[in-house]
C-alpha cells in the first residue's frame, strides 16, 4: 500500500504518479488534495506520514511545489524518514542507505515523467541493511530522545 498527498502545487505530478500506480496495479490511497485551489500542505503531510508511521502503508509520496515543506512537516512524525529529491541516484541511494519511507517531490522542480521515474525507483529499491541499519537505528534513537 502506497499513500499519497499533495497541495495545489503538487497536484499535477501526484496525478501522474497515481496513473503509474494504477497501470502497475499497485494499491494506493490518495489523501488529497483534489483540485488546484490553494490548500495548506501540512494537513496532507501529516495524514500521509501518520499512515506510514502506523504501518498502514509501506511508503508515502507527497507532492508540493518544491517537496521541501512536505518533507519538513512529514519528518515531524516519529518513524518517518521523508526525503526531497530530484535525481535518480538520490532516489536509489536514499532507499538503499537511509531506508527512507516517504518521498517528497516538487511540481516546480520535476515534470510528470521525472516524478514517475523517481517514484518508480524509490518504490522498487530495497534497503541494503548491514552497516546502514546501524545508522538508521541511530536516527530512531534521536527520535526517542536518546544520545547517539
Amino acid at each position: 500500500m502506497i499513500v499519497l498527498g499533495c497541495d495545489h502545487g503538487g497536484l499535477k505530478i501526484k496525478n501522474a504518479i497515481i496513473d503509474y500506480l494504477k497501470n502497475s496495479k499497485i494499491e494506493y490511497k490518495d489523501f488529497g488534495c483534489y483540485s488546484a485551489d490553494s490548500v495548506d500542505y501540512p494537513h496532507y503531510a501529516f495524514a500521509v506520514a501518520n499512515a506510514v508511521a502506523k504501518q498502514e502503508a509501506q511508503f508515502g509520496i507527497l507532492c508540493c511545489s518544491t517537496g521541501l515543506g512536505m518533507a519538513i512537516a512529514a519528518n515531524k512524525v516519529d518513524g518517518v524518514r521523508a526525503v526531497t529529491l530530484a535525481d535518480e541516484f538520490s532516489a536509489q541511494k536514499t532507499r538503499e542507505h537511509n531506508n527512507a519511507n516517504v518521498l517528497c517531490l516538487g511540481g516546480k522542480i520535476v515534470d510528470d515523467a521525472k516524478a514517475v521515474k523517481l517514484a518508480s525507483i524509490f518504490l522498487n529499491t530495497q534497503f541494503e541493511g548491514g552497516r546502514h541499519e546501524r545508522r538508521v537505528d541511530m536516527i530512531s534513537q534521536i527520535e526517542e530522545g536518546k544520545a547517539v
